[in-house]
């Protein structure tokens, strides 16, 4: 999960806080200064990223009702795709012109294989569908649309360094409870407005043509989307 990118406006639902109300000052601060693409990027996705924080297990988990096995289905079905924007998207974005987005600090593989070794002991849950979707999608764009798998980048590491900060401590009070350790996936070792200042000048960087950056908003939809359905697939999980 981790796609409530970068604590945008939305609406409380029920009781709950929604992620924007846990906004710290220095995301306010750096909203300001956001570059014309990554505005027009949070323009697009505002909508999809409001659905997404009130579909059932997003609610369950800011509610801390979320089971362990299900954090262990979401870790699981996040690692290939992590995995591959990994491998793939530093070249990719390097030949679209973003050549100083700090790939190291941001990678979340090595900490998506350490908390799926911590939640072994939980059951096997299905093959996620959803994120076998997901991941042939990016493979494609990879391939076939670099500029659009940008978009994907925006969406997971800029929604893990702001949303995703207040989704690993509902996340971690409910394992804690259940006597398991933290996830590493929600800690980055660098701080966190640095990283997501040095991304946004990555995506501003990047040399688009006119229907290039339509496509890359239009993608930026689409990506909430793929996310949309995992969060589906984990609300099923037992």
């Amino acid at each position: 999960m981790g796609s409530m990118v970068d604590s945008m406006p939305s609406t409380p639902f029920g009781s709950t806080p929604s992620i924007s109300d846990h906004a710290q000052p220095g995301d306010a601060q750096l909203r300001t200064g956001f570059g014309p693409r990554v505005r027009r990027l949070h323009a697009r996705i505002g909508k999809a990223h409001h659905q997404a924080e009130g579909m059932a297990f997003s609610r369950a988990l800011l509610e801390g009702r979320a089971q362990p096995i299900q954090l262990a289905a979401l870790i699981r079905a996040l690692a290939p795709a992590y995995a591959l924007l990994e491998q793939e998207a530093p070249a990719l974005a390097s030949a679209l012109g973003a050549t100083s987005i700090p790939w190291q600090a941001l990678g979340r593989s090595t900490a998506l294989q350490h908390d799926l070794a911590t939640l072994s002991p939980l059951p096997a849950t299905p093959p996620s569908a959803a994120a076998a979707i997901w991941l042939e999608q990016l493979r494609v764009l990879a391939q076939q649309s670099p500029h659009r798998l940008m978009a994907h980048v925006y969406v997971r590491y800029g929604g893990d360094l702001s949303g995703g900060q207040q989704l690993a401590e509902q996340a971690n009070a409910i394992l804690r409870t259940h006597q398991f350790p933290a996830l590493n996936f929600w800690a980055f070792e660098s701080e966190i407005t640095g990283l997501k200042q040095a991304l946004h000048e990555g995506f501003e960087a990047m040399d688009l043509s006119p229907v290039e950056e339509e496509e890359l908003l239009d993608e930026a939809e689409l990506a909430f989307q793929a996310t949309q359905r995992l969060l589906a697939e984990l609300a099923d999980q037992p």
